[in-house]
């Protein structure tokens, strides 16, 4: 059982602009670093697996497609193994989410100064675990849609779902709670908004210059942009203590 206690202990919050909330961020993430490698290298793992049980093989289709320099046209969802990886990958994804709940609670002890224990990573398990599921279901499938309207749409949407997860994790609300809160403070602070989550996308994704592998050290930063966003417009939250 979890309990939530207000603590008056140390920690930064953000001014409620970009640079400021980006700059926290970056702070934040420094003291949790490993623990966030650590997420990653879990996704790549059970994501190697699932390759690996399905038969389908995404390095050897990205060659494919190279060699024959015809994107638009290679039929990648007739590869062997592709439907059934798809399936394993998208659950293996969805509840996997807990797992970046986890960081954010995490960064949330750094800031607050205290102790911070590895179990801590998967608190999402054990807090909210369900409305954290119905949450990145609700939240997949408007990313999704909109990323089928050549991808561009997700950008201007995304901003909506920036601090539903923390919202989740320090409010213990419900699913649709977290989107209506999340959609409110976005829809009033769009501008902000929608340049602190392109920025946070932008340099979670910037591993990827680095031969790929770089991926692993840079993408959970959006997590912390998130947390840095939810205590620049909602404050610094209440630290959760999680009694067994």
């Amino acid at each position: 059982m979890s309990e939530f206690n207000e603590f008056d202990q140390q920690g930064s919050v953000p001014n409620k602009d970009t640079g400021s909330i980006i700059s926290h961020a970056f702070e934040m993430y420094k003291g949790i670093f490993g623990y966030a490698v650590v997420a990653m290298v879990i996704y790549l793992v059970g994501g190697f697996l699932i390759q690996t049980i399905t038969g389908f093989n995404s390095a050897a289709i990205m060659e494919e497609m190279q060699s024959s320099g015809d994107y638009s046209n290679f039929r990648y969802w007739e590869t062997p193994g592709f439907s059934m990886y798809m399936t394993f990958s998208s659950l293996f994804l969805l509840l996997l989410t807990p797992l970046y709940v986890g960081l954010i609670y995490m960064v949330n002890k750094f800031n607050t100064k205290n102790p911070i224990e590895f179990s801590d990573l998967f608190i999402g398990y054990r807090q909210n675990f369900v409305n954290i599921l119905i949450y990145s279901l609700i939240s997949g499938v408007i990313s999704s849609i909109a990323m089928a309207f050549c991808f561009l749409p997700f950008f201007f949407v995304y901003p909506f779902l920036l601090i539903g997860y923390p919202i989740l994790l320090f409010e213990n609300s419900s699913a649709m709670e977290a989107l209506n809160k999340s959609f409110a403070i976005a829809k009033e602070n769009y501008g902000v908004f929608l340049l602190t989550g392109f920025l946070g996308m932008l340099i979670s994704a910037a591993g990827i210059i680095l031969c790929g592998f770089g991926i692993i050290l840079t993408a959970p930063f959006i997590m912390i942009v998130m947390y840095s966003t939810y205590c620049a417009f909602l404050g610094k939250p209440r630290q959760i203590m999680y009694t067994k």
